[in-house]
């Protein structure tokens, strides 16, 4: 079994693996209009992932961590030869959108695990809704999560 996470604010809590989010403001994997839901391979990671795409300091207020766990089965990794070369890039290229475009047509896996731009040696793992193997993922309940507040961004 893989244990993913992934921390919303409270408001988002019940929604936070709709997928609405990412099909409103499309992130390096996914374009607009197509529903995906972010989660990183460790708590670590997903916070580190939150802190580079947060505009300021004062949004480290109230999160919720959730983990979410499936079978190894359930999740199709990229290889380093799958990825465009300007995977990575900031901002993010439309390659990787197109590549998430890709995986959501093909219906193949209800996971796509990829490397994170931050930590390149660690997994994002990428939930499609809408995949008729969504049901066999395990959601977690929603725990507080705090950032440390050292980690806020100085002006």
């Amino acid at each position: 079994m893989i244990t993913a996470w992934r921390i919303v604010q409270p408001r988002y809590l019940q929604t936070a693996f709709d997928g609405l989010g990412a099909s409103r403001y499309p992130g390096r994997w996914n374009e607009r209009g197509i529903p995906i839901v972010y989660t990183a391979g460790s708590l670590s990671l997903a916070a580190l992932e939150m802190l580079v795409h947060l505009p300021g300091p004062n949004i480290l207020q109230r999160y919720q961590s959730i983990p979410v766990s499936f079978d190894e089965a359930l999740c199709r990794q990229l290889s380093p030869t799958d990825l465009p070369p300007d995977w990575a890039g900031d901002p993010a290229p439309p390659s990787t959108r197109a590549l998430g475009a890709q995986w959501i047509a093909d219906v193949s896996s209800v996971v796509l695990a990829v490397p994170s731009a931050v930590v390149p040696i660690e997994l994002i793992f990428l939930i499609n809704p809408h995949h008729p193997d969504f049901p066999e993922l395990t959601i977690g309940e929603g725990r507080q999560f705090h950032f440390e507040p050292r980690l806020r961004k100085t002006e």
